[in-house]
């Protein structure tokens, strides 16, 4: 269903979202974007849409622009069947003919006041805080949130068949990294990850951003700031200090600080004897822009192991410290302690002189964003998701009340509040569980949480497992620390063990719960979602927009199959597929602070002419424009893009629309990643609308609106493949036809990406970017060629 009714888009939106009049300038920071919510249009499409390798139901009725090389296109009619026999995907960002896109920085950029400083890989969110109120000045943040090939051959990852190939530090950044994975080359990935600060303006409304490199505020911070005070360290870590000889490889004292009950309860007790003292902010996924003008970035995948080595500890005892470093990784290498990452990170981007702030009441887990309720003289509410198989979804409400939103001293908010959980039930109601140190435990039983897959299929994806935490005795088990699998095989025996206690019995402070919140939330009942990756407040309902990118089992966790499609039910070939889908949380309270809500599912992933499905796969961030317009860009996952796997050979994966379970796949029919827009009035109201489609192997991220122009971040082109687009690959894919009949398409891809270079965009050093250029994670700006003050 790639159309709403009006019906159902008011019942979703709320009507006063699909309503022709939308009240101005909603406060712009809520949703993250810095917009305000203006008038909205009844006008027709203002841009013609990119076409896509898949049918979608507006192909049917509207004209679509089909790229067919760089600034080079065609313009396709409407057809009755839009399912198009071949396709050559294009390795840059392509946008309707109405708009232009330009890079605004990319990784190794010198912008910064140390020239060995440079601009981090992958970029992720985006947040903008203006200057005295100028839309067109401000402060830009940028998330870097890992590294992977083609960067170095030993980055995390890298499929073997890559081994001896060129890769891209070298020519990027001006010098190689060393051979061998030693403290040097660890130590420079580890820089790449964390965060930028820049400076962007321009002279006025119609004209493009530009970076102002001379700012004396644009600044890293990165996974190893402050690794200075390592030297006052007594464990053997005192000697490592820095990572190499160059100026910025040097260990400062910029590290960062600790608040709540983990800085008080859990921090002190450390191994490494730094107190409330962190080292660095890593693996930064996404975030959210606060109304007083600060960010908070989210660290998400911050597990690490011998091969995934950029990360730390995950696992840690019941008093909230780690069970020991992880063996191979940076956190044994550094020093770096596993409890003190996983956080929410306050940073004030206009303040150098800011520590950065580690808020431990938001919960240490795989975070992914933050998206805040705030409305004067009541309680501060921000909403976060937990973005691993079986994850869940987050709310924090603060003690104290909010007297003027845009005050800096908000952020005391963040430091005394409840974190909650949610239950979602499957009739559509929902309670939000505090996890406190008393609340009492009640784990979902596998065997309920996978009974619709066991229904359809007679079994469960490994075996429905739920991870609890593990301590001696329970279970059987013998050791305190890490997790316990509980899954439809053991439920009977071990299950009892975990029932009707508190959580006081298996933790020793309120904040070690917090240090350990996925597993306490599992504990009390909290449900198991399909990897939450955004959620947004809709700025005039207040209703929380959720995107749950996939839903998929995997050895974490098992998203609740009473809720979430977790398979592919059923051998016909347009069954509903698994990939995620767009749902939203109504609370049931006025200010939102209560403990009930229902929910709702808009729309499920999948091919357009599959069963429910919306045309889309993976949906990820989510952002409102100034018309109350939904947008959101896909997270397909890079070994699925166009039906090839990763790695030098791009060998084909299996698309087969006849197979059950899991059915990842399937996603390879959709092409490259690529941008979306719902909008919610006018004659499209409801329609999916596709906008923009990234470079080969990327992911496009971090939506920020500033009036005409969408800042958006180009993660990872090239990722995992030869770099270079000169190597074609071609196949055929199975696809589904919008009827829901199968067809075959020829499509043409790289194998890997040359952009932006292959655009021109020129290399640190100054010069030009070239065809067979290196790829680089870069942010791009888009902007209506002929603005007319809004981006839409």
């Amino acid at each position: 269903m790639s159309k709403f009714t009006r019906r159902q888009l008011l019942i979703f939106f709320g009507s006063s979202a699909a309503a022709t009049v939308l009240t101005p300038k909603i406060g712009n920071t809520i949703l993250g974007n810095n917009s305000s919510v203006a008038q909205a249009v009844e006008g027709p499409l203002s841009f013609t849409p990119i076409r896509l390798p898949h049918p979608l139901p507006v192909y049917q009725t509207k004209q679509s622009f089909m790229p067919t090389g760089i600034e080079q296109k065609t313009i396709m009619e409407a057809a009755a069947d839009p399912s198009l026999p071949s396709y050559t995907v294009i390795d840059d960002v392509v946008v309707p003919p109405e708009y232009e896109r330009y890079v605004l920085i990319s990784w190794g950029d010198r912008v910064f006041p140390n020239p060995d400083d440079y601009f981090g890989y992958n970029n992720d969110f985006t947040g903008f805080v203006p200057l005295n109120g100028s839309p067109n000045d401000g402060y830009l943040w940028v998330n870097h949130e890992y590294v992977s090939y083609p960067i170095s051959e030993l980055a995390p990852g890298t499929p073997a068949d890559l081994a001896g190939l060129p890769t891209t530090f070298p020519e990027v950044i001006g010098y190689p990294l060393p051979a061998t994975l030693d403290l040097e080359h660890r130590g420079e990935l580890y820089y790449n990850v964390g965060g930028s600060v820049v400076r962007i303006s321009r002279a006025s409304r119609g004209e493009r951003f530009q970076v102002n490199p001379s700012d004396p505020n644009n600044r890293r911070i990165h996974g190893l700031s402050g690794l200075g005070i390592n030297a006052e360290r007594t464990d053997g870590f005192q000697a490592v200090t820095a990572w190499g000889s160059r100026s910025h490889q040097q260990g400062d004292q910029n590290y960062l600080e600790g608040t709540g009950p983990a800085a008080t309860e859990v921090f002190p007790l450390s191994s490494d004897g730094l107190g409330n003292r962190i080292i660095g902010t890593g693996f930064n996924c996404s975030g959210g822009v606060t109304p007083w003008g600060t960010i908070l970035t989210a660290e998400e995948n911050f597990q690490g192991s011998a091969e995934f080595f950029v990360g730390v500890q995950e696992d840690v005892l019941p008093n909230g410290t780690q069970v020991g470093y992880a063996e191979g990784s940076n956190g044994a290498v550094f020093g770096q302690v596993g409890e003190k990452y996983g956080w929410m990170v306050e940073v004030d981007l206009a303040d150098p002189n800011f520590r950065p702030k580690k808020h431990t009441w938001l919960g240490r887990f795989r975070h992914e964003n933050i998206a805040f309720r705030m409305e004067p003289g009541q309680p501060l509410i921000a909403y976060m998701g937990d973005d691993k198989r079986g994850g869940h979804t987050w709310k924090y409400v603060s003690n104290g009340v909010i007297s003027d939103p845009a005050s800096k001293t908000n952020t005391a908010l963040l430091e005394d509040g409840i974190l909650y959980v949610a239950q979602l039930n499957p009739d559509g109601s929902g309670v939000w569980l505090p996890l406190v140190f008393n609340a009492p435990t009640n784990p979902t039983p596998p065997s309920v949480i996978a009974s619709a897959e066991i229904a359809a299929l007679g079994q469960a994806q490994r075996n429905g497992r739920n991870r609890l935490p593990q301590r001696v005795g329970v279970g059987g088990a013998t050791v305190d620390g890490g997790s316990f699998i509980v899954d439809t095989t053991n439920e009977a025996t071990v299950l009892p063990d975990y029932q009707n206690k508190t959580l006081a019995d298996f933790y020793t402070s309120q904040g070690a719960v917090l240090v350990d919140a996925f597993l306490a939330a599992n504990l009390i009942g909290g449900t198991p979602t399909a990897r939450p990756e955004d959620l947004e407040v809709h700025p005039l309902t207040k209703e929380v927009f959720i995107a749950y990118t996939d839903a998929a089992p995997g050895g974490d966790g098992y998203p609740d199959s009473r809720i979430f499609v977790v398979a592919k039910y059923n051998a016909a070939v347009n069954d509903t597929q698994q990939s995620g889908g767009l749902y939203k949380i109504i609370e049931n309270s006025p200010n939102g602070a209560g403990n009930t809500f229902r929910w709702q599912r808009l729309e499920q992933g999948g091919e357009a002419g599959s069963i429910s499905g919306a045309g889309f796969a993976n949906v990820d961030n989510l952002a409102f424009d100034t018309q109350g317009n939904v947008w959101g860009v896909t997270d397909m996952s890079t070994s699925t893009h166009n039906g090839f796997d990763v790695g030098a050979a791009g060998t084909p994966n299996t698309i087969d629309h006849t197979q059950t379970g899991n059915v990842s796949d399937l996603t390879g029919v959709f092409g490259n990643n690529w941008l979306l827009f719902v909008p919610t009035s006018g004659s499209d109201a409801g329609q999916v609308l596709p906008f923009a489609y990234g470079p080969t192997r990327c992911e496009m991220t971090g939506p920020t609106f500033l009036g005409d122009t969408l800042i958006l971040a180009v993660q990872h082109p090239g990722e995992d493949v030869p770099r270079s687009n000169a190597t074609l690959l071609s196949r055929d894919i199975e696809m589904l036809k919008l009827d829901g009949s199968l067809f075959n398409q020829v499509r043409n891809v790289p194998l890997g990406s040359s952009w932006p270079s292959n655009i021109g965009y020129p290399l640190p050093n100054g010069s030009a970017g070239t065809p067979a250029g290196p790829p680089r994670p870069s942010v791009i700006a888009i902007r209506r060629r002929q603005s007319s003050g809004q981006f839409v």
